[in-house]
């Protein structure tokens, strides 16, 4: 069986895992939408004068698909290690490579559900009357962001035991993923090792995208070079969870 059989093979097996486990759905699906909404009730509730909602709901919604897309991925994959499927599949003759391959193929077809719901549904609630091709340049980095996402949760997973373990890794990536983004404010207001910092948090990336889009006029090629930072910080963390997925603690 050639690699990318097997990580067909794999990305089956999870999908068919993943249509079974209802509460793993609406936790992806559902949890998001029901955020949203909680956004939207926030937002509607700030009393400040020239303050635009639709300018911060974008950001804030790529923000939570980060944070709950990063959870899930992370306490599934820390699962999955417990009930020793991870060490049959290696006992089995899979690769590290093979087993991400076809982990990253399941996900990402959730990943493109999650991000056309969470974008539409910012759509309705805000109603962005942006044209169709801006939307889409908007889902195209959600999708990555969630996508991405996904690569950190599985990188993290491979330092924990049990989900008790993998608990910790939840604030200590999120927290600084939102106070460094420039999604609260922008990064060249922090001191030079915050604005340095920031770079190694996926939401940075990701808002140095939207944050052109969402001017008036905005294109995604107006992005520049930060339109790279996103498929690079996902290659550059992808890699590192082949490597350091291991067959047995």
């Amino acid at each position: 069986m050639t690699g990318i059989l097997r990580a067909r093979a794999v990305g089956g097996r999870v999908l068919r895992q993943i249509a079974r486990d209802r509460r793993f759905l609406g936790l992806a699906l559902v949890a998001p939408l029901f955020v949203v909404y909680l956004l939207k009730v926030f937002l509607d509730s700030v009393d400040v004068p020239f303050f635009r909602a639709e300018t911060i709901a974008v950001p804030a919604g790529a923000f939570i698909v980060h944070f709950i897309t990063y959870v899930l991925t992370a306490i599934v994959l820390v699962r999955e290690r417990g009930e020793q499927t991870l060490a049959r599949m290696f006992a089995n003759g899979f690769r590290q490579r093979e087993i991400i391959g076809g982990y990253m193929a399941a996900y990402t077809a959730l990943a493109t559900v999650q991000s056309a719901l969470v974008l539409s549904e910012l759509a309705w609630l805000f109603k962005l009357d942006y044209p169709a091709s801006r939307f889409a340049s908007l889902y195209l980095v959600m999708w990555m962001l969630s996508i991405i996402s996904m690569s950190l949760g599985i990188f993290v997973s491979n330092f924990a035991r049990n989900e008790g373990q993998v608990l910790p890794f939840i604030p200590l990536v999120v927290v600084p993923s939102l106070f460094l983004s420039g999604v609260i404010i922008p990064v060249e207001d922090l001191p030079a090792w915050a604005r340095a910092l920031s770079r190694v948090t996926p939401l940075y990336h990701a808002d140095a995208v939207l944050d052109p889009l969402l001017k008036s006029g905005g294109r995604l090629a107006d992005a520049g070079w930060a339109l790279l930072g996103l498929p690079l910080y996902g290659a550059i963390v992808l890699t590192l969870a082949a490597f350091t997925l291991r067959e047995r603690d």
